[in-house]
Order: C-alpha cells, then structure tokens, then sequence
C-alpha cells in the first residue's frame, strides 16, 4: 500500500505542476529560438489522461496542482479541466500560470470552474519593452486582466518577473510599487538557463541577492509569516501592502524542500527542472497499464529525484525550453 510519495532525501512530494499545452501565443525572446516547432496535436496528454494521472497522484498524497504551458488558456476546455481536477479527492490547491494575455475573456468561467489562485508572467511595466521581448503587442491586455482578476476577488496574484541586466533592471522599483499599490506579491526570479536561445548569457543574471539589495535601499522588507513552502523567500513590505518574494534557481540552491514533479503537455514525468532526465508515463497511460502499476512507476520517478541540481557555482542550459517543461 503506498501512503505518500517521498523521495530518496525524505522530501514529500505532494505538488505536481503540469503542462496542459507547449503552444504559446507569445514569441518572448528569452523562450524562443528561430523555429516555433510544436508538439503533434496527438503526443499531447488528453484531459482524461491528466485527470487520471492526478486521480493517482491524489492518492498518494498529492494537494497541489499548477496549470501550465507554453500558455494553458491556448488549450480550449480549461475550465473543464479546472473543474474535474477539483473534484479528485485529496486535491485541495489548484492554481494557473499564465501570460495574461487572454485572462480577461476567460477569467469568470475560470472562476465558475473552480480557479481562486493565479499567477501572471510579466517582465515589464513599459508597453514598449513588452512588445520587443514577447514579439507581440499585447501589454495593454496583460494589464487589463491583471486589473479584472483583482477586482474579481482572486487572492492571492503573484506577479512572475525575470530581471535580466540591462534589460529591465530599471524597474525593480516600479514592479515593488505596483505589489504595494494592487497588494499582490511580486516575485523576482532569476534569468535562468533554458534552450537553445543564444539570448542567455551568465553576465545577464541579477541574482536575488542583488535585487534585494536595490529594494531595501528604499523600503524596508520584513520576512512574511504567510510562506508556504514553495521555493521564494517572501518578505513584507513594510508599512504598506503587497509582498516581495525571491526565487534564486542559479545563484543559490532551493533544492532542499522541494516538493514537486513536473508533468510535460506530452507526458514526460520531470523530477527536477534543472535535469534533462525525463520518464515517460504517456507510453503507460496508452497501453493498458492499471492504476496500482502507473502508482509503482511514479513512486520509482520520485525516488530517482536528484538532492540537488547541480553543483554550487556550475550552470548549465537544460536543452528544452520552459514551453516545453511547464514553468
């Protein structure tokens, strides 16, 4: 009888974050690389094979699951997704990562559905440094649905940035104004490794530590009693709303409670972001197998989970982009 799953370092895994689709309507330049290759339509994880893999996972102690993509509010019948997943017993969290861009539209059916908790994916405050880094116009729409999932009662908004040197460093400031003006939690995250891209270069990283540095020179940042266990350090700020948190995947390791696995739009179980190993449960799921042996096949993923993603100080490109993986 298997309770829960822990892996080889006595981490619990009860988090599974999972790709709904690798296609995207951004073109963002630090995602993508010449060609705009997709997954077939047919390699893509059904929604009952989904459903089914977190039925299973449920049962093993799983609480949390995160959409993603590529951008999962491309995938048409989200909601119901959203709505089948809520209802899988043991499954108390469900969340979405996405660019925004079609919230606004979607946002009251996400909600019917089932969805409380959202986090959007945005780099910049300047319409202008939005069109050139997603190769889109679409600032204007991030905005408003930021605006609508405000005032439609989602709580908590995390504002995702990624603060790359020269390119938007300038508006460290600006992001922590707009967490104390909407009282959202904005969270600074390191350029990370991902790709072919030839746009990532080691020099363009700001760590955390630096960012924080540049805040607290203006506001006082207090640790937040409301961390969960997710890998950002959030702090409050102090005498006003909003909160700051830091997620730092190159510049330290947060590798010690991570509690998650990675699930990709064409079935590939990803014990770690930062590894190219990937275990196919797509093959099991289409060919027969029961429950109890996809449960064996999943308890023996987590157990091969790595302590940590690499050496301290040592970077490396992981070859498939977070449209690929699931952010």
């Amino acid at each position: 009888m298997i309770s829960m799953l822990v892996d080889d370092y006595n981490r619990v895994i009860d988090y599974v974050r999972i790709s709904v689709t690798d296609r995207c309507n951004l073109r963002c330049r630090y995602c993508i690389d010449g060609d705009f290759p997709f997954i077939p339509h047919t390699e893509v994880l059904s929604y009952e094979e989904i459903i089914r893999f977190v039925r299973i996972c449920a049962s093993m102690g799983v609480k949390k699951v995160r959409l993603t993509g590529g951008e999962p509010l491309t995938r048409k019948g989200l909601p119901h997704l959203l709505k089948e997943l809520g209802g899988i017993a043991g499954i108390a969290d469900i969340s979405l990562t996405t660019n925004g861009v079609l919230l606004a539209d979607n946002l009251e059916e996400l909600k019917a559905a089932g969805l409380t908790r959202i986090n959007i994916s945005l780099d910049t405050l300047r319409k202008d440094r939005f069109a050139w880094i997603a190769c889109v116009d679409a600032f204007d729409r991030v905005i408003e649905s930021i605006k609508k999932a405000t005032y439609g009662g989602l709580n908590p908004i995390k504002i995702n940035t990624v603060i790359i040197k020269g390119f938007n460093d300038d508006e460290i400031l600006d992001f922590v104004s707009i967490a104390r003006k909407w009282d959202h939690e904005v969270r600074f995250i390191e350029f990370m490794p991902f790709g072919d891209t030839s746009m990532w270069k080691s020099t363009d990283i700001i760590t955390s530590k630096q960012i924080e540095d540049v805040i607290r020179e203006k506001f006082e940042l207090v640790p937040s009693t409301s961390r969960g266990k997710g890998p950002a350090k959030v702090y409050d700020i102090n005498g006003g709303s909003g909160r700051i948190g830091f997620i730092s995947p190159v510049s330290s390791h947060i590798c010690a409670e991570c509690n998650r696995i990675r699930l990709t739009s064409n079935g590939m179980i990803r014990p770690c972001l930062f590894s190219d190993v990937e275990y196919d449960v797509k093959a099991l799921l289409r060919s027969g197998k029961n429950d109890q042996e996809i449960k064996e096949f999943i308890v023996n993923v987590v157990k091969v989970k790595p302590e940590k993603k690499l050496e301290m100080g040592a970077i490396k490109k992981c070859q498939r982009t977070l449209r690929n993986i699931g952010g």
